[in-house]
């Protein structure tokens, strides 16, 4: 049997899967397309969660970030990570024993205002259509490779398959068609990872095994690692090169957009109590560790691998021929990808060989110069395909591939139905039924929000065509945009009482206005090519990336909301009575001596 149609069996089976749980779980009424009737047991919940949040950019994404910058880039780990830490002690519990649907309709209530349930929904909306232009980006990644057709084709074919399941299934269908396919997507990470670092480590655990030695040399495998990188030119993996401020930023940004993310903090609605949500918050984090622990060994070991493929008789000897790239089935790989134009290569200077270093290395081209090389041979090699390759590269047997494709597509799959359901629910629960038209009738509400959904996977694909840098670089500016906008005001609403509704509207439009336009300037204005005025690699303020900004405009938000608030009407009573309700657990009281 071919690797195509092994690719298509394990995709077809697992898409077969997903869609006959959505339909098994459709939703047939608002509580259960918005929160799952609020039955969802929290390990189930937390499984779901972690789905949820392992989106293309985890999955597909991250590891190949790491592989190509080393140390630097462990801050998507840290922030990601430590953003869930956030969540289950500052807003999961209260924001479950507030019992509304939506985050928007929590920010409505609390700041007791129309306005400022509408601009919550902006908010909302904005952040989760610049994260599902990530989602698409990996779903026409790997449809394109493991379809073999362009990566157009496959963001198409994906666009549908969403469609098929989120649009009918709701949350109810979502949650378990999420446990589903995280089932899927931690064993498509896991089991070539285990593969790989037996191969190169002889331990059958990628992150002891990153630690470890090196097999073939004996070296310790970082080590070498080092050595190898240092010799093509580039930054030593395991060193700190970038700007220090600017990665503080970064993580930052990361945690508090984490807990800012309105498709995440959605899940803790789906349990029965107030402590189901901090258990799912526990077990979500417990999920997402086994595959965040193995992510930095996939991308130290996938580097190691590629490298020696170019370099098969070592860095001093002759790179490798474009006879044995065409002719030699271990580089089949590479035909593959080329085909998607996500890789590709070319002989500069016509030596029958494939140069693949830093050109702009200053030393590398007086290198160069003396072994007449004409630039880096490898020409591209996109970021998100790393991790969909890394069985290829290390010539794992066929099934793996299959199940890593599967993996792939259920890790961009589940979270984009998450950020659609989000979407279908600002616009139909808080849009449409809390402003526009109130006495909608609940089928009428169902309608509009699976509307509301169709639409926005049309326009993220769209913008998924082109999107604005690789899948977790794209999902970084959601966060950071979730960050200035969102987290804030959860935060005000839950924990003070001086925040007014005219402070917490000011407030949310100040942190997303100057987020946005700062990304804009870097990214291009709506994230049209060729329309910014700066670059991350030259910034408007100091060393701060776009991909940073959204803490600066956190920081705005607050200011802005605590200013308004001070100079205008005090919070009524009945609000700061609320606040104190979802606080302090019922039947609390001041303590007293015994």
């Amino acid at each position: 049997m071919d690797q195509f149609t092994i690719n298509l069996l394990f995709v077809g089976t697992s898409f077969a899967l997903y869609i006959g749980i959505a339909i098994w779980a459709r939703a047939g009424s608002t509580s259960e397309f918005y929160a799952a009737g609020r039955g969802v047991h929290p390990v189930t919940n937390g499984m779901a969660t972690a789905a949820d949040w392992m989106s293309a950019a985890s999955f597909i994404s991250m590891a190949g970030l790491i592989a190509f910058t080393g140390y630097d880039n462990s801050s998507f780990l840290m922030g990601w990570t430590g953003g869930y830490v956030l969540l289950a002690l500052l807003l999961a519990p209260y924001l479950r024993k507030f019992g509304k649907f939506t985050v928007s309709e929590f920010i409505g209530d609390r700041f007791y205002s129309p306005t400022a349930r509408i601009v919550a929904v902006i908010c909302l909306i904005v952040a989760s259509t610049t994260y599902v232009i990530g989602q698409m980006t990996g779903v026409g990644v790997a449809f394109g490779r493991f379809l073999e057709v362009s990566n157009t084709a496959g963001l198409l074919i994906g666009a549908c398959v969403v469609f098929a399941y989120a649009v009918f299934g709701g949350m109810k269908g979502v949650t378990y068609t999420q446990v589903a396919q995280y089932c899927v997507l931690i064993m498509a990470y896991t089991i070539p990872a285990i593969f790989i670092s037996l191969q190169l480590t002889g331990n059958p655990i990628p992150a002891l095994g990153l630690f470890g030695d090196h097999v073939a040399s004996g070296e310790p495998l970082l080590q070498k690692l080092d050595a190898i990188v240092r010799e093509l030119g580039f930054n030593e993996y395991t060193a700190h090169h970038a700007d220090t401020f600017n990665m503080v930023l970064f993580t930052l940004s990361l945690m508090i957009g984490t807990a800012g993310l309105p498709h995440v903090i959605m899940r803790f609605f789906t349990v029965p109590r107030v402590a189901d949500a901090r258990w799912s918050a526990g077990w979500a984090l417990v999920f997402i560790a086994l595959l965040y622990l193995t992510a930095p060994a996939v991308g130290a070991m996938a580097r190691l691998n590629i490298t020696d493929m170019m370099w098969p008789n070592g860095t001093d000897a002759q790179a490798v021929s474009v006879e044995q790239i065409e002719n030699d089935a271990r580089y089949d790989w590479m035909a593959t990808w080329e085909k998607t134009g996500l890789l590709a290569w070319e002989d500069k200077n016509g030596d029958g060989h494939i140069q693949y270093y830093n050109d702009k290395n200053a030393d590398m081209q007086a290198k160069a110069a003396d072994m007449g090389w004409q630039g880096n041979e490898l020409t591209n090699f996109n970021r998100d395909i790393l991790v969909l390759a890394n069985p290829e590269i290390a010539n794992l047997p066929s099934w793996v591939i299959g199940l890593v494709a599967a993996g792939g597509l259920a890790a961009a799959l589940s979270t984009a139905a998450g950020l659609l359901l989000a979407i279908s629910s600002a616009v139909s629960h808080d849009l449409i039924k809390g402003s526009i038209n109130p006495n909608i009738s609940e089928k009428g509400e169902l309608l509009s929000a699976r509307i509301a959904m169709a639409v926005a996977i049309a326009v993220a694909t769209y913008l998924g065509l082109n999107p604005p840098g690789f899948a977790a670089q794209t999902v970084a500016l959601a966060f950071g945009l979730a960050a200035a906008s969102i987290f804030p005001a959860l935060m005000m609403g839950i924990f003070s009482k001086k925040i007014n509704n005219t402070g917490a509207v000011a407030g949310m439009l100040a942190g997303l206005g100057v987020t946005l336009i700062y990304i804009f300037l870097h990214k291009g204005w709506m994230f049209i090519p060729d329309t910014n005025s700066f670059t991350d690699a030259d910034p408007l303020l100091g060393t701060i990336k776009s991909t940073s900004f959204g803490a600066i405009g956190a920081a705005v938000n607050f200011a802005v909301a605590y200013l308004v608030a001070g100079m205008t009407k005090e919070t009524p009573q009945e609000i700061k009575d609320l606040v104190e309700s979802v606080r302090i657990p019922r039947g609390a009281g001041a303590a007293q001596d015994h």
